[in-house]
């Protein structure tokens, strides 16, 4: 016996396959097409790979025993992300609707999905948009020569170096000061900075003219965005490999400490990783899959996107380590150039008496002789200065800009970087909108004959103005809590709720049928399997690990603040009461449209039913498709002039 929730209605909701054919041939239908599979697949993967694999991927290894982290990642690649990543293109391609389309189709009841991923785009990419800008802030900065974060700026009476450089570094110091000029609370607004607004204007700006006309320019504009990091990746590889300690940065991110395997947070760690580092859950793909010609193979594109993105993460881990290697034998051999310069001063030897090659047998030698001097050295271990694992805006604003300052034409290095990192978020950003433009038409909150334009454009203004409040000196800790809460625990709810709705309400058995209709086959043994129990029972413990997480922990954030006890260390403060009612609202409201609209469609369709009066309507998808046809005949006849 199948579980199979009753449905009734669907039949008369969703094309059937000779309507679909008909749609094929005669091109029916009022959606665009792909120009070709290498742009439908470019876009796909520039959306799934972005800044994730750059820098959170590189810290989980480091974090989880290296090489070690690798087994669970791809293990729950296989069972947890490739399915879902299968079953939204599928279905996608089969029904050819956005987000909310797509779930309104198969029940109305589930509207409140394709809303859910609406909100969620719309909150994520209000905040990945801002990162944008800061990219393109350190762009503009990087024409410079030298660049403006590898020296501290002098105080206002010319004297000295300004003393919160001094205190910290200048990399930091051109973060948070320069860049971000933060406050020392997030309660602590400060004013809009105008260089961030700036940076913002020209972000949405500039993602507009990209997203303008759909996958008409965003299909376009990929053939360089989802290209170009590949490049500059390969690149630093080239150059990081030449570089000494690049060496030691990759073999510590891949050894591997096999006793992390037993240790269930790097499992849940490696699930969420995989989860996220597909863009599951945001609609884009669905609406992306929409546009293909109906027998495309689905089922092949997410085995071959899958395959790049796993291999990206782990290639962009190998040349972000390769880089970080350098960094950590720079600090060392500083920290050994000023302990042997205080041993020489100290014992008032002569000038190179003791070197690098050296030190290590002075030091024990008079280890035995004089403790109470070798007690007051610095202690350097590469090892310890690798360890000191960093992600997301820290390692690539911090982290990175302080190794690039050290490497010869420094600039060109930034140039490179920040370029690679635009084009990630800038690819990444077109799935975002396109998430949120195709579900507003399927909800026809504007007229039809609204063009794409004006919805695109409106879309990108009030992200804009809503987005403002990250130009703020307390811009960066809004950011974090909104990369906190707006794309966690809400994309494991839709996630679940997909495949869910696809197995147990659509019915696996049409799903099987539309899958062999579309590409010639039916889905084979494994995808039976992950489909029904595997991929909803991981993501159902994710969220509930991460739930539990979230409610029981006293939720605190980072700032930066001079006055602190261990500044230039980051100070842990806790949030305000009321950011409460914030969470709710970005962690909750979407979770929460799902079984809200659910209710509000129920209670609709049983005490508010009317009966139409227009009895011509078409009330079925058959009928519209066959009216359509009709209609495209009669015009081409009085064409013809018959």
């Amino acid at each position: 016996m199948k579980l199979k929730f009753p449905n009734p209605g669907l039949d008369d909701r969703i094309p059937s396959h000779k309507d679909l054919e008909r749609m094929e041939n005669e091109e029916a239908g009022d959606r665009p097409k792909w120009d070709n599979k290498a742009q439908y697949l470019l876009t796909c993967v520039g959306f799934c790979v972005g800044l994730g694999n750059v820098w959170r991927f590189p810290y989980l290894c480091q974090n989880h025993g290296g090489g070690a982290f690798m087994i669970p990642f791809l293990i729950l690649l296989v069972l947890e992300g490739i399915p879902l990543l299968h079953l939204e293109f599928a279905i996608g391609q089969r029904l050819r609707k956005g987000s909310v389309g797509v779930w309104r189709s198969i029940n109305p009841c589930l509207t409140g999905i394709g809303i859910a991923s609406m909100l969620v785009s719309l909150l994520v990419g209000m905040y990945y948009n801002t990162i944008m800008a800061w990219i393109m802030w350190y762009l503009y900065n990087s024409f410079q020569n030298p660049l403006p974060w590898s020296q501290c700026p002098l105080n206002a009476n010319r004297t000295d170096v300004v003393a919160e450089c001094a205190k910290s570094s200048t990399v930091d110091y051109f973060w948070y000061r320069e860049t971000l000029n933060t406050s020392t609370a997030i309660d602590k607004a400060g004013g809009l900075q105008w260089w961030i607004v700036m940076a913002l204007v020209s972000a949405w700006s500039l993602l507009y003219v990209c997203c303008i006309r759909g996958i008409e320019t965003t299909g376009k504009a990929v053939y360089i965005t989802s290209t170009l990091p590949y490049l500059v990746l390969t690149i630093f590889l080239i150059r990081g490999l030449t570089l000494k300690g690049s060496i030691e940065g990759i073999k510590f991110l891949f050894t591997p400490d096999v006793n992390e395997l037993m240790n269930p947070e790097t499992w849940l760690n490696a699930g969420a990783q995989v989860f996220y580092s597909f863009s599951l859950a945001f609609g884009g793909l669905i609406s992306f899959s929409s546009y293909n010609s109906i027998h495309n193979n689905c089922e092949q594109d997410a085995v071959i996107i899958s395959i790049i993105n796993g291999c990206t993460s782990v290639y962009s881990a190998t040349v972000i380590y390769s880089i970080i290697g350098f960094r950590a034998m720079q600090k060392y051999d500083n920290c050994i150039a000023r302990n042997i310069l205080l041993l020489i001063n100290t014992f008032n030897y002569p000038e190179n008496t003791i070197t690098d090659s050296n030190y290590n047998e002075v030091v024990t030698f008079l280890n035995r002789t004089n403790p109470e001097v070798i007690q007051k050295l610095e202690i350097c271990d590469m090892q310890t200065l690798l360890s000191q694992g960093v992600e997301g805006t820290g390692l690539a604003f911090i982290v990175f800009t302080e190794a690039i300052i050290n490497m010869p034409i420094s600039p060109v290095w930034a140039v490179l970087f920040f370029t690679m990192l635009f084009c990630l978020g800038l690819s990444t950003m077109f799935g975002a909108i396109e998430g949120v433009v195709a579900p507003l038409q399927d909800l026809n909150i504007l007229p039809k004959t609204c063009p794409k334009e004006i919805l695109s454009g409106l879309t990108c203004v009030i992200s804009f103005a809503f987005g403002l409040i990250f130009a703020l000196r307390s811009g960066s800790y809004w950011l974090a809590l909104f990369d906190s809460f707006a794309g966690s625990i809400p994309l494991l709810v839709i996630a679940f709720c997909e495949m869910v709705s696809v197995i147990y309400i659509y019915g696996i058995d049409r799903f099987n049928k539309d899958i062999e209709f579309m590409i010639g086959h039916k889905p084979n043994i494994f995808w039976q399997v992950t489909w029904r129990v595997v991929s909803p029972l991981i993501m159902a413990v994710i969220f509930i690990f991460y739930f539990v997480t979230q409610v029981t922990k006293n939720l605190t954030y980072l700032v930066w603040d001079q006055e602190a006890e261990n500044f230039p260390q980051l100070a842990e403060r806790p949030y305000p009461a009321w950011i409460y009612v914030l969470i709710f609202l970005l962690a909750g409201v979407p979770s929460l449209s799902v079984p809200g609209v659910a209710i509000f469609k129920f209670t609709q369709n049983k005490f508010c039913k009317k009966t139409d009066s227009r009895e011509d309507t078409v009330k079925t998808v058959s009928a519209k498709i066959l009216m359509s046809g009709q209609v495209g005949y009669v015009l081409q006849l009085n064409q013809t002039g018959f």
